[in-house]
């Protein structure tokens, strides 16, 4: 017969041997990306982060790529977070039980939808309005990424602010009501702020999100290797690390496929940067509820 302390010291040391075990891939993806982005490395030094690209003379140039997943990142917050962040205070704050019971997974059904039928939507129906509206050179522009990335970024910022704002203590908003506060100015100064650290954190998951995506931005952008002159040129065409791999790999070899792989481990290092960042974040908002901050 096993004792209870040993029974409870089994499962200790099974799922810590599970967390090791997948740490350990991560580790070991990180340095499989990192050998194979080694002879590019090695051999082309800081032009790769040059603009120059053209694989017929050998110049291989990531410059392009990295600033357009900035720019759509980044454009694609400027739509998510303002319809994000009203859509998780209204959630948590002003809606009625049912109604939340509702939209939020309404919300999040979003998330399930597949990335080809966004880039598809994208690319047939908005780069094509766009188009004809704005009187572009193409369909494909910057401008249609950042808003469906910004669309399929919403699921993410609005589940996690939601979740940071009501985790605000009920306690700290009836005492501001309690002082003469309007339901508003208690969301404005004390939910909002309070709940700060969380919201960043679903921020910064959502930039991660619409930096790693694929399918959607390699059809909607138009893989075009170069940067829009001016450079905030939103209408034009141009490239992201991510679509710039599924676009090339096909064809890749020798150096070329070196190049592929460091771009992958810059995409890498990003969004880990970014979930581990989030992640603190995350925890400073529980711990400031908590009363360890």
């Amino acid at each position: 017969m096993i004792s209870r302390d040993v029974k409870n010291q089994m499962a200790r040391y099974t799922f810590l041997g599970i967390a090791i075990f997948s740490i350990s891939i991560i580790f070991l993806i990180f340095i499989f990306l990192f050998n194979e982005a080694y002879p590019a490395i090695e051999s082309l030094g800081t032009d790769l982060l040059s603009s120059d690209w053209g694989t017929r003379r050998g110049q291989y140039g990531l410059l392009a790529a990295i600033y357009g997943s900035v720019l759509v990142a980044v454009g694609a917050l400027v739509v998510a977070v303002p319809l994000g962040l009203g859509a998780s205070i209204y959630l948590s704050e002003i809606a009625p039980d049912r109604l939340r019971a509702i939209l939020k997974p309404s919300i999040e059904l979003l998330a399930g939808i597949p990335s080809i039928v966004y880039g598809f939507v994208g690319a047939v129906l908005l780069g094509s309005f766009l188009y004809r509206t704005f009187g572009m050179k193409s369909p494909h522009s910057f401008l249609a990424a950042m808003i469906i990335l910004g669309i399929m970024a919403l699921p993410i910022i609005v589940s996690m602010s939601d979740d940071a704002l009501k985790a605000v203590p009920d306690d700290v908003k009836d005492a501001s009501l309690a002082l003469g506060a309007t339901k508003w100015q208690t969301i404005r100064k004390v939910t909002i702020p309070s709940a700060i650290s969380g919201i960043s954190s679903a921020v910064i998951m959502g930039m991660g999100r619409a930096i790693g995506e694929t399918m959607a931005v390699m059809l909607i952008v138009g893989s075009v290797m170069r940067i829009p002159i001016p450079f905030f040129d939103i209408f034009e065409g141009g490239n992201t690390l991510t679509a710039l791999i599924a676009v090339q790999i096909g064809e890749a070899h020798g150096l070329l496929m070196s190049v592929l792989f460091t771009a992958g481990v810059m995409l890498f290092t990003i969004v880990a940067i970014m979930s581990i960042v989030s992640d603190i974040l995350q925890k400073r908002t529980t711990e400031k509820f908590e009363g360890k901050i």
